[in-house]
């Protein structure tokens, strides 16, 4: 068993492709930021490769409290071996307690090898990350300030919370795109690189209208959209009211999607929309307005206030409900 006390810290390794640094990684720095203010330790990013010592300026800006940084000729190139020797010397070296990749084809590669090189636990793909306390089963011991690792599992069905309780660090790979993308924590705002979303091919996609409210509401729906493993949609209408980007438009003049399920969240129903997701496997809408035309195509309706039903079924989704048992608590 691991003596954790000798643990500390919160790690992201950053994925950079010629000198790039990927939006995955801005995703976790973000993500890690919160998670570490919340163990009260500090952030650090893990970063190889070659002639990359300028983009550590990028990370500190964006939340990393300090930067491992590993330059030499023979990580100009990703190469599994010479990438994970550097990660698990430097893991041996400083024991960070939570260490995480994307879940990208380079992070789907790396991240088992330094597991398993380290002898330690791995969650893959989580789509939401927590802090939270574990009671040991065998030992009956109460384990606080655990990393919660979430993701779907059994094809989506169930939300699990898996936990490394003996063996640390505590290592996930989170899906890109599932974590807000926040600005830069330090007073420098990154430009962002046009990025496709990739709807058409989501099994889940939770889509926001203009009875979300406002920009800032709109994190209700990026919310469910996590602890399902999901997409973000967006309605014209939202779109035009600049409450979520183009690219994540659903409708006629969007993208035309057909998930297995479909969740439209303070969506009226225009027909522009309706036109590019009836055909989605599984409908739920969700809306205060019971005349709303988007409950005339959909399989399943909750009539509500989407502020207090979508934190409602967050919450109760992250506690290990079926989306179908949160719908269920939801309407009782």
């Amino acid at each position: 068993m691991t003596d954790k006390s000798q643990f500390h810290g919160v790690w992201v390794f950053v994925e950079q492709r010629g000198g790039v640094i990927q939006d995955v990684t801005f995703e976790l720095l973000a993500k890690g930021r919160e998670l570490a203010d919340r163990l009260h330790v500090p952030l650090a990013a893990v970063l190889p490769g070659h002639h990359v010592s300028s983009l550590a300026t990028q990370l500190i800006l964006h939340g990393a409290d300090k930067v491992y940084l590993a330059d030499d000729p023979l990580l100009g190139h990703y190469q599994t071996a010479s990438y994970a020797k550097v990660v698990c010397d430097l893991i041996t070296a400083h024991r960070p307690q939570i260490v995480l990749f994307g879940a990208t084809p380079l992070g789907r590669d790396l991240a088992p090898t330094v597991a398993s090189t380290m002898k330690c636990g791995l969650t893959a793909d989580c789509t939401d990350l927590q802090i939270g306390d574990h009671t040991d089963t065998k030992t009956n011991e109460q384990i606080s300030n655990l990393l919660l690792q979430i993701r779907p599992a059994f094809g989506g069905n169930i939300i699990a919370t898996i936990v490394n309780l003996h063996r640390w660090p505590q290592m996930a790979t989170v899906r890109e795109g599932v974590m807000r993308l926040g600005g830069s924590s330090r007073g420098c705002r990154r430009r962002r690189r046009p990025k496709k979303v990739n709807l058409k091919g989501a099994r889940i996609i939770v889509t926001g209208g203009a009875g979300v409210g406002s920009r800032e509401n709109f994190r209700l729906i990026w919310d469910l959209a996590n602890v399902l493993g999901g997409a973000v949609g967006g309605s014209r209408a939202a779109v035009d009211l600049g409450y979520v980007d183009h690219d994540h438009q659903v409708g006629q003049t969007g993208t035309t999607v057909r998930p297995a399920l479909y969740i439209a969240c303070g969506v009226s129903g225009a027909v522009q929309h309706r036109a590019g997701m009836q055909e989605s496997a599984k409908i739920l809408a969700i809306n205060n307005d019971k005349d709303a035309p988007i409950f005339g195509i959909a399989h399943y309706g909750i009539v509500g206030d989407l502020n207090e039903v979508l934190p409602r079924m967050v919450k109760v989704i992250r506690n290990g409900a079926t989306l179908e048992q949160a719908t269920q608590a939801v309407k009782a």
